[in-house]
């Protein structure tokens, strides 16, 4: 094939000029956004509660179990909901969010040489464990696995732990670097043309229904969860949610966890607190609302294994 080369000499015309000067600035503006890093919040926690017990050589350990609101809040469930998800196949779809700071030498009442672990988490979920001692067995029992995992520590087990009475903390409470959750943009589409191009192709999908028994006093849009392939490790995970009273994408705050989507439609439209089977990469998620149809499309790249 010959090329015309006359063609490649000519100067290009003022509005295809004008039409290259735009497509540099929006891939400018684009890279610009996606390589911002989340930023950092140093938090400083409040005292709650200090937890007394042994390594398995005999090493006195003092846990701070601390609050603050900085800290995103587990699911909200029951006892009873803790028992089953503790007895089924896959007890590891509860999580606690949490902060786990680094070891500091501290001196015990008797004047002895002790370590001491400080553990940050949301102040609601401090409340919960508070009132409840089997929320309070659970989550000590998830910081020791936290503890052995970081520090490669082994816990005595079978030495019962103790709350400290008349002090909250062993130690002062060191700040805590907490990564801000990155808000994906919600782009605001006016027909479902305008989001064909943009939305991942489905060649054999794997639907879940979700069908919640309890249902929070702000309703639960609707929703379906789809994974791409479905074979294997997904490479994507896209959740079509029904939003039919929601005018605007501009009335929509969505959060996502490294497992979790919150997404809150304002003022008290819906809300929806759901946990994901598999991690997915915040920073390359995307966000994208249909004014047509009413639904808010998420496309989750799954971490890889």
């Amino acid at each position: 094939m010959e090329i015309n080369q006359s063609l490649l000499d000519q100067p290009p015309s003022e509005e295809e000029e004008r039409l290259y000067k735009e497509l540099l600035l929006q891939a400018s503006e684009m890279h610009n956004m996606e390589s911002k890093e989340p930023e950092c919040n140093l938090v400083q926690p409040q005292p709650g509660m200090c937890v007394k017990t042994k390594d398995l050589h005999g090493n006195k350990i003092f846990i701070n179990i601390c609050q603050s609101s900085e800290m995103p809040s587990p699911l909200d469930i029951t006892e009873e909901e803790l028992v089953q998800i503790l007895q089924s196949d896959e007890p590891g779809d509860y999580r606690v969010p949490m902060s786990l700071g680094e070891a500091h030498a501290e001196i015990d009442k008797a004047g002895k040489g002790c370590t001491a672990y400080d553990v940050l988490i949301s102040q609601e979920f401090y409340a919960k464990i508070s009132k409840s001692n089997f929320f309070k067995g659970f989550f000590v029992t998830v910081v020791y696995e936290g503890i052995e995992n970081k520090f490669k520590l082994a816990v005595d087990r079978n030495h019962e732990w103790t709350i400290l009475k008349h002090r909250k903390t062993m130690g002062p409470l060191q700040q805590h670097n907490i990564r801000k959750k990155s808000k994906p943009r919600i782009l605001e589409m006016d027909s479902i043309e305008e989001t064909a191009d943009v939305q991942i192709k489905q060649t054999k999908k794997l639907i879940t229904e979700v069908d919640e028994s309890h249902q929070p006093s702000i309703p639960e849009p609707k929703y379906i969860m789809m994974r791409e392939p479905i074979d294997g490790q997904p490479e994507f995970i896209v959740v079509e949610v029904q939003l039919p009273n929601v005018k605007t994408a501009k009335s929509l705050t969505l959060d996502l966890g490294e497992d979790r989507i919150l997404l809150k439609a304002r003022p008290n439209v819906y809300l929806m607190d759901v946990y994901l089977p598999f991690d997915i990469v915040q920073d390359e998620s995307g966000a994208q609302y249909n004014r047509d149809n009413t639904v808010l499309t998420l496309t989750l790249p799954v971490k890889p294994t």
